[in-house]
């Protein structure tokens, strides 16, 4: 196991280095530069601005004073925020998405792995069928149409959360925006663990459990539970993932000081050591889900060996 863990963690080394490769350069042969705007500077000032952040360097060679600071933790200055330097940033806006993201994934895993079992359990029930329809409600309506609902009704309508802002983790900026994400979140884990847990339950030994005679809950709890879990295992790594992409979306409608609105004012501004330091950061992240996952298999499933 350690040594497996030890050659994914070596193997994430390339990965990084082309995913910043094809970023840099993507982003410095994109139109335009970091201190275009309507006011236009004086070229003295600009002179001096391109020498202090090393842009008038050929690229290959800001390419490698980049990595270099990399190496050293240092993701860069910020070329809008005055004063503020990348890591600062992310420090910041790191904690709000962490919150959000991270207890939207918990919440989901939880309520979405009962209604699959539930929904298994009672398979072309009412309730089968009201478990089928939150999950195609949450995976065909996209974040930018539910998000305006919830303000609409829970702020607006019935005025019993803010619409948007936050308050230093108060929970009643973070009930609305953590809804967002569990909604759509269980329309996923709900379906694939219904449909996870009705094949579990057709199988041989469930029912040589039931043949013996043992209680449905021991037989869902203790024989089916886990074979059942590897399928919702698979799409943990990609929701939360995808919770980091979709707070672009939602930190936007609720207006959250994250990650996401953090990418989108780095895009818009060219800020280019900003963007960068982001997808080092989305990339990092994505890659340490993907090893989790893995080796969560290997819990769930005795016979999984690395």
């Amino acid at each position: 196991m350690w040594s497996y863990t030890f050659r994914r963690v070596l193997a994430t080394i390339p990965t990084l280095l082309a995913v910043i490769t094809v970023c840099y350069l993507l982003l410095h042969l994109t139109p335009g530069g970091p201190f275009d705007g309507e006011r236009k500077v004086s070229a003295a000032v600009l002179a001096n601005l391109q020498a202090k952040y090393h842009l008038d360097l050929p690229l290959w060679q800001q390419y490698l004073y980049y990595i270099k600071s990399l190496l050293q933790g240092d993701l860069g200055a910020s070329f809008r925020y005055a004063d503020w330097s990348v890591n600062d940033l992310v420090g910041k806006a790191l904690p709000v998405s962490a919150a959000i993201g991270g207890g939207a994934i918990v919440i989901s895993l939880f309520i979405g792995v009962a209604l699959g079992i539930v929904a298994a359990l009672r398979q072309n029930s009412i309730i089968d069928y009201l478990v089928m329809l939150l999950g195609n409600i949450g995976g065909a309506f996209p974040s930018f149409v539910l998000g305006p609902v919830l303000v609409m009704v829970f702020a607006i309508g019935l005025e019993w959360l803010p619409a948007g802002g936050w308050d230093d983790f108060s929970l009643r900026y973070m009930v609305l925006p953590i809804a967002l994400l569990v909604f759509i979140n269980i329309s996923t884990i709900g379906r694939v663990m219904r449909g996870s847990m009705i094949e579990v339950l057709s199988s041989n030994f469930i029912r040589t459990a039931r043949a013996k005679g043992l209680p449905m809950r021991t037989i869902v709890l203790r024989h089916a539970l886990k074979p059942a879990l590897m399928p919702v295992v698979s799409v943990i790594g990609p929701l939360a993932i995808s919770s980091i992409t979709a707070a672009v979306v939602t930190e936007t409608v609720f207006g959250l000081p994250g990650l996401g609105k953090l990418i989108v004012n780095g895009a818009a501004n060219r800020d280019y050591t900003l963007v960068l330091g982001l997808v080092v950061l989305v990339t990092v992240i994505t890659v340490v889900l993907n090893l989790l996952v893995d080796l969560a298999y290997a819990l769930l499933d005795p016979k999984i060996r690395y």
